[in-house]
């Protein structure tokens, strides 16, 4: 072995163990936001995630969960270093592609040899570590997603073909190549987006076998093209021929489900083996290696029979139910998130007559009384060619904040149509510049802060450090407010990684146009092209950084090459050597900064936020509760305290984003754990997929009708109570009014409400639903409603929307507030009108001041991440409003304690305050505590006079942005000094409206 390999060998695995050290240090202790809870409990128990699923992801990380012992609380700390490990082993072979690419562009002999090897090893140090230390990949691997373990697929199918280029000439080469074909399949276990990598791939193969033509080039980048459809549809197709295989032997042999599958299987087993041994045996290379690698792709795949298995079992998480073929292509195709036009297309513009159903010739099919049932066949949606264009950009007309937000960026005026060029600028201005370039200069640039960006001006964007660029993108930066310059995540990065990469990009293709296109493809494949196919509307619920991970790694090798381009600069002035180790001290500055600056918003340790806030959740329902959540924060984060701590297993958790689907309804007719079936009435026959999705309201009866005779009426399947044009026959709801007779002592009984409020029980609950129907979800919470008469809690979670939001189907009217939950109580809500809910103040004290925990955020300093501050500005309201219900009933020693521990267990320094500690002022001027109250607006006098300094020096578009934001901040200073000066408050109330008056002189005068 020699000398450079032995180096090239220990370097890496040293840059492995940085790496390693790095993520473990960071690592999230336990579970975090988003699908991370849910990855966690389903991979313990071999259980169904969200679709596409993850089947090998959850295998691999129930290995690292078993690493525990048992101890419960440490499980989501391995599962996480599933994730740390992933990308430390990423690290590693990011490192020894980039020294491979090196290599190749120096001799291998003479007196620069030495030089040339330390800048070899240099160039891989650097880029490794620089994406080590980038925002987004950082971000994945300290906690459980697939991400990380994606990114570890595509370096190491991207290093083998390295490895086999290397080889290629030799015996038994292209066992290289089997190699990344078992690995591609396997990665579609994880997720999709390792398989962008195979036209890079087909470009190494193509440059090292062929001699290089135009038309070789052509032919090679279709051949690529049609790969990576063919590895994209490899698991739908043969789950899709599988179904119909099945379907045969089931509905037309009358053979038992399966048998089919069976025999499918068998016939394909044995199709690739007489295959094999054929092309073996006549010498037919070629074949005998493509089938060599289909073969290999389909076993990598393989990990998906667990899903059906699994499934079968019926589990607790078992989302989409895919127990049986057909459940499981719609469950691989991801068919209930529905799909984006790309070729040709709808814009925005549409109206009613614009839109028609059409039947696909696609059938569906359901398992019922031993064979495969057709349900009809699947319909889309059709539009007139008026509202059709070639590449549709701007298409989501469902939401009506979607068609307000196209609006808004390109400046169209209301009814105005938008045209192609519309389409163009949103596609360029929007989803290549905001949704990619902005992500992409977050990690080579640097960052503003951690505030989900729509377009504005100080959320979210990229930002340089280098005062003159930044002015000229976002405007003044000498006024910066301290939202932004406090922000954990304000990573000043002066484009130092960006321009090392530049440099790195031009140098490798000037040297090595070969591999400069290799690694140009990988770099637009993973990027633009995701950017194409994902055609995202506006207004994304998260920021998408993460699903362009793998062009951040293609631009990480051009970093570690740029290297190189300043060895060749220092060689001109200094022996080679010299230049060499120059080369790798100026040029670690990169990564080092990267470190530096990303360090604390990327640092979860200590951070318990998501835990201890489902834990709270949960403490405030009562026993064998039912509780309504809404999305992923509001569900995963339970889910895991549930599955995994084994923590009030009693509350069953019912998510609304999913009780509008037939299987998750049919899974909560079962008991889990300690928590009992929901009470339901509806028939299973009832909501089978396609059924009563949609429930159009026409209002033929005018007063309150009995919500179970309602629910009995639209499940009903007589023709007496069908509606619609003639020759229809619709499924409705026949009365906008409902109500829900009382019986008091069931109430009392069951302790709904406490004996001191049964003055307050209502004879029967009226209320009226919004819009023009309703869907499956709000049938079965009125049938869960009419059939537990009370003999269960019902709660729901606080953070499902607004008091009034047309979830809660108007059982607002009747929400008490325990704790972060709304429960259903035979009493009127009396605070309906201004948004609000009645408290019950006693028992939310008890679980504010006693029984909740916070995530360590009032014992230290921890990230406050986009997820936790929303959450915890919730409970900052929820414990002003309980104190203003203490001090009401003349509590005032509560309602000041109350105030006191919510600014310890969420103090400023963790969670900045903003408006809502304003009632905190106004309510300790009531306690006469001037002294608690004055510094609150002091700290917000400074925070809004910074905001207004920022925003009144923006010039051009930019201040036409932020006219609103200004007004706001004006307004909220003008509070500061009215409440101190309402509560005798004199000398800072005159000075703050002193300062008020000369800002207001300050910005009429530059206007």
């Amino acid at each position: 072995m020699s000398n450079f390999k032995k180096l090239n060998i220990i370097t890496g695995w040293l840059v492995f163990l940085i790496a390693t050290v790095v993520y473990v240090l960071t690592l999230e202790p336990t579970v975090s936001f988003w699908d991370c809870g849910e990855f966690i409990a389903a991979s313990l128990k071999i259980q169904i995630m969200h679709p596409p699923g993850a089947p090998m992801f959850g295998m691999i990380v129930r290995m690292f969960t078993l690493l525990a012992g048992g101890n419960e609380e440490s499980i989501a700390f391995f599962a996480n270093m599933s994730s740390a490990v992933s990308s430390s082993f990423t690290i590693l072979f990011l490192f020894w592609t980039i020294t491979h690419l090196a290599k190749k562009l120096f001799p291998s002999t003479g007196e620069e040899s030495t030089g040339n090897n330390i800048a070899i090893i240099a160039s891989g140090v650097i880029g490794a570590l620089a994406y080590t230390f980038s925002d987004t990949f950082w971000f994945s691997a300290v906690e459980t997603e697939v991400y990380a373990m994606s990114s570890f697929f595509t370096a190491i199918v991207f290093w083998a073909i390295l490895k086999w280029e290397n080889v290629a000439d030799e015996p038994r080469a292209d066992r290289w190549l089997v190699f990344i074909a078992f690995l591609m399949g396997l990665s579609i276990g994880v997720h999709l987006l390792n398989l962008l990598a195979i036209p890079a791939i087909a470009f190494v193969y193509y440059f090292r076998k062929f001699e290089v033509t135009k038309k070789g080039v052509l032919i090679t980048s279709i051949i690529a093209v049609v790969t990576l459809g063919v590895f994209n549809s490899l698991a739908p197709t043969l789950v899709s021929l599988t179904a119909g295989f099945d379907r045969f032997f089931v509905n037309t042999l009358g053979l038992p489900f399966f048998s089919g599958a069976y025999f499918f299987i068998a016939l394909l087993i044995g199709g690739f083996v007489y295959g094999i041994l054929y092309s073996h045996k006549k010498g037919k290379s070629v074949l005998n290696m493509a089938l060599l690698c289909a073969f290999m792709a389909i076993l990598g795949f393989s990990p998906y029979a667990t899903t059906v298995i699994r499934s079968s079992a019926n589990p607790s998480i078992d989302m989409n139910d895919p127990e049986d073929l057909y459940s499981l292509v719609s469950y691989i195709n991801r068919e209930q998130y529905g799909d984006s036009p790309l070729l040709k297309g709808n814009h925005f513009a549409v109206e009613g007559k614009d839109i028609s159903s059409v039947e696909t010739n696609k059938e569906d099919y359901i398992r019922k009384d031993g064979k495969y049932v057709s349900i009809g066949k699947k319909v889309k949606r059709k539009y007139s060619n008026d509202v059709q264009m070639l590449f549709p950009r701007i298409y989501s007309h469902d939401n009506p904040s979607h068609v307000s937000f196209y609006r808004q960026w390109l400046g169209l005026k209301e009814n105005q149509i938008p045209t192609f060029g519309d389409n163009l600028r949103f596609f360029f201005t929007y989803q290549v510049g905001h949704m990619y370039f902005r992500y992409f200069m977050w990690n080579f640039a640097g960052r503003q802060n951690n505030e989900q960006g729509h377009g504005e001006v100080d959320q979210g964007n990229w930002i340089s450090g280098v005062k003159f660029i930044d002015e000229m993108r976002l405007g003044n930066q000498d006024n910066l407010p301290s939202k932004i310059t406090d922000n954990a995540a304000y990573n000043r990065l002066y484009l130092l990684p960006f321009i090392l990469g530049l440099l790195g990009l031009f140098y490798h293709y000037k040297k090595n146009k070969k591999d400069g296109l290799v690694v140009l493809m990988l770099f637009f494949f993973t990027g633009m092209a995701i950017v194409l196919y994902l055609n995202q509307y506006p207004l994304q619920p998260r920021e998408r950084d993460y699903a362009y991970v793998g062009s951040f790694y293609a631009y990480a090798i051009w970093i570690g090459l740029g290297v190189l381009a300043v060895y060749e600069f220092g060689k001109k002035y200094l022996n080679p050597t010299t230049a060499a180790i120059g080369s790798l001290v100026i040029c670690m500055a990169v990564p080092t900064l990267m470190a530096a600056e990303g360090w604390d918003d990327h640092d979860r340790s200590g951070k318990y936020t998501a835990r201890d806030i489902a834990k709270n959740y949960l403490n405030s329902c009562e026993p064998n509760a039912i509780l309504f959540t809404m999305g992923d924060n509001d569900t995963y984060p339970l889910w895991y305290v549930q599955e995994v701590e084994g923590f009030r297993t009693d509350v069953r958790v019912v998510n609304l984003s999913l009780l509008g689907t037939p299987w998750y309804i049919d899974h909560q007719r079962r008991k889990y754990y300690d928590g009992d079936p929901l009470p339901m009435s509806v028939p299973q026959s009832a909501v089978i997929k396609g059924n009563r999705d949609y429930i159009p309201l026409y209002e033929r009866i005018k007063t309150h009708a009995d919500v179970d005779k309602v629910v009995d009426f639209v499940v009903s399947d007589s023709r007496e109570t069908k509606g619609g044009r003639a020759g229809q026959e619709i499924d409705y709801m026949p009365s906008r009014k409902l109500k829900f007779k009382i019986d008091k002592a069931q109430v009392l009984k069951t302790g709904t409400v406490s004996a001191a409020d049964s003055n307050l029980i209502v004879d029967e609950m009226t209320w009226e639903l919004k819009g023009n129907g309703i869907f499956k979800d709000d049938l079965m919470i009125l049938d869960i409603l009419a059939t537990n008469n009370w003999e269960r809690p019902i709660y729901f979670a606080t953070t499902i929307g607004r008091i009034g939001s047309k979830e809660f189907v108007g059982l607002d009217k009747y929400f008490r507030q325990d704790g972060l939950t709304y429960r259903v109580v035979p009493i009127e809500n009396n605070l309906l009108k201004q948004g609000n809910v009645r408290l019950n103040a006693e028992v939310m004290y008890d679980h504010m001041m006693n029984d909740y925990v916070w995530g360590n955020m009032d014992k230290g300093k921890i990230y406050g991440d986009p997820e936790t501050t929303r959450m915890t500005v919730n409970l900052r309201n929820h414990f002003y409003n309980l104190a203003a219900a203490m001090y009401n009933s003349g509590q005032k020693e509560k309602a000041m304690a109350v105030l006191e521990k919510a600014l310890v267990v969420i103090p400023d320094h963790n969670i900045p305050y903003n408006y809502s500690v304003v009632q905190y002022g106004e309510m300790f001027y009531k306690l006469q505590a001037p002294e608690k109250a004055n510094p609150l607006m002091e700290i917000m006098a400074e925070r809004t006079e910074e905001n207004i300094k920022y925003y009144s020096t923006l010039g051009g578009k930019e201040a036409e942005a932020v006219r609103y934001n200004l007004q706001r901040e004006f307004s909220i200073y003008r509070s500061l000094f009215m409440l101190p000066k309402q509560f005798g408050q004199t000398e800072l109330a005159e000075r703050l409206e002193a300062r008020f008056n000369e800002m207001q002189q300050e910005y009429l005068s530059m206007k």
